[in-house]
C-alpha cells in the first residue's frame, strides 16, 4: 500500500450522490460509467480533502445535492506516512464556507495540506496553453500549493491588500500614507509568492528528467509583462516598485505590476516549440508530463507520492500513452483516482487497481465495486 492513501471515502449529499461509500485498499481506483453519472463528483470530493475550492473551483453551496439543499459532507480515513487520520469537511445549508475536522478536532484548511497532497488533471485544463494567463497562474499556484501548503495564505493576503490598493486608485487617492502599509504588505507577500513559484519550477525541472519517453519534457519559465520589478523575489524591491508606479497605476486605476500579472511560458523541449503552438495531443501530453513530474517531486519532498485525480484522462490518450501512464502510476506507487466512460479503458490495469462502476438512477448516483 502506498504511504499516502485513502482507505475509505464517504460522500453525503454531495453533488449527485445522496450517499456513497468506497472501501479502498491503496491501489489505484478506476471509476467508469456514462457521462453525467457522477464520476467526476467523486474526484471533486477527494479534492476537497486539500486546501482550497477543489478541482472545479466551485462555491460551497454548489456542491450541495439538489433539490434537498441540506448541505454536504465528505469523510475519509487516510494513511499518511505511517499515521492514520480521520478527515471531515462539510458545509451546512446556506453556509458561505466549509468546515474541517482532523481526528475529531476543528482545523484550518491549510492543515489538510500537511497530511495529504492532492494533484489533479481535469479536461478544463486542456486549453491551458492557448487561453489567458490567469488559468496558467492558477495551474502553477496549485502545483506550488502541493509543495508549500501555506502558499495559499500568501496569495490571499496579497490579493486582499491589492484590492484595497486598487480601491484607493479608483477613488483617485493621492496621499502616500494611504498606500504605504498596503504596498509593504504586497511587497512582502508578493515576493514570497514569486519565490515559491520559482522554487516549484526548479523542482519540476528536476523531476521531468525522470520522465517516460511517452511524456515530453517542457521548459518552464515564469514571465512578467512590463512594467515589471527587476527583482520580484525581493520584498523591499517590490515594495519600492509599487510606490514608484503609483502615478502610472492611478492613470490605469489598477495595479499593473506584481505577481498577479505573471505568466507561465512552456516549451516542448524536444521540438523547441512553444506549448501554445503544439498539437492538441502534444499539449495534453505536456500537461500529463507536468502532473507526473509534480507527483515525482512530491514523492521525494513529502516522503510519499500524492493522491492523483485524473478525470477522463484515458479517453484522450492512445493505447501506447495510456499503458505508459498506468506504468508510471504503478512505478510511483500512487493511489490514482481515474475516470472513464468504459471499463475497457482500464483493462491494462487489471487487478492492479480497484474498479468501480458509477451509474445514475432517478437523479441519484450510485457507486459499486466490480471484480476483475
Amino acid at each position: 500500500m502506498p504511504r499516502l492513501a485513502l482507505t475509505s471515502l464517504t460522500l453525503s449529499h454531495f453533488r449527485s450522490h445522496r450517499r456513497a461509500e468506497l472501501v479502498l485498499d491503496g491501489r489505484p481506483v478506476a471509476l467508469w460509467g456514462p457521462n453525467g453519472a457522477g464520476k467526476t463528483n467523486v474526484l471533486e470530493a477527494v479534492s476537497m480533502l486539500s486546501p482550497g475550492r477543489g478541482l472545479r473551483r466551485a462555491a460551497t453551496e454548489e456542491m450541495a445535492r439538489a433539490p434537498e439543499g441540506l448541505g454536504w459532507k465528505v469523510k475519509a480515513e487516510l494513511t499518511s506516512l505511517g499515521h492514520h487520520h480521520e478527515l471531515e469537511t462539510w458545509a451546512e445549508a446556506g453556509a458561505s464556507g466549509r468546515s474541517v475536522k482532523i481526528d475529531g478536532k476543528t482545523a484550518a484548511q491549510v492543515a489538510l495540506g500537511r497530511l495529504a497532497r492532492v494533484v489533479w488533471l481535469v479536461p478544463a485544463m486542456d486549453r491551458l496553453w492557448i487561453e489567458g494567463a490567469e488559468g496558467r497562474r492558477r495551474f502553477l499556484d496549485r502545483i506550488v500549493l502541493s509543495f508549500e501548503p501555506s502558499h495559499g495564505e500568501a496569495v490571499l493576503a496579497y490579493e486582499k491588500a491589492m484590492r484595497e490598493r486598487n480601491r484607493l486608485l479608483k477613488d483617485m487617492v493621492r496621499d502616500a500614507h494611504w498606500y504605504a502599509a498596503l504596498e509593504a504588505r504586497m511587497g512582502e507577500e508578493g515576493a514570497r509568492i514569486h519565490r515559491n513559484r520559482e522554487d516549484a519550477l526548479i523542482r519540476l525541472a528536476g523531476a521531468q528528467g525522470e520522465a517516460d519517453g511517452a511524456f515530453p519534457a517542457a521548459e518552464l519559465v515564469l514571465a512578467h509583462p512590463e512594467p515589471a520589478c527587476d527583482t520580484p523575489g525581493d520584498a523591499e524591491a517590490l515594495t519600492a516598485a509599487l510606490a514608484e508606479g503609483r502615478a502610472r497605476d492611478l492613470a490605469a486605476t489598477r495595479t499593473l505590476a506584481g505577481p498577479h500579472r505573471a505568466d507561465l511560458d512552456a516549451t516542448y523541449i524536444a521540438k523547441a516549440t512553444p506549448a501554445r503552438l503544439c498539437s492538441t495531443g502534444e499539449q495534453k501530453a505536456l500537461l500529463l508530463s507536468l502532473i507526473l513530474a509534480n507527483a515525482r517531486a512530491l514523492a521525494e519532498d513529502f516522503g510519499a507520492p500524492p493522491l492523483l485525480l485524473l478525470d477522463e484522462v484515458a479517453a484522450h490518450l492512445d493505447a501506447g500513452r495510456r499503458a505508459a501512464l498506468y506504468a508510471e502510476i504503478e512505478r510511483l506507487g500512487a493511489q490514482a483516482f481515474m475516470t472513464g466512460t468504459g471499463a475497457e479503458l482500464f483493462d491494462e490495469l487489471g487487478g492492479k487497481a480497484q474498479h468501480f462502476e458509477v451509474t445514475e438512477e432517478a437523479g441519484v448516483s450510485r457507486v459499486r465495486e466490480v471484480s476483475v
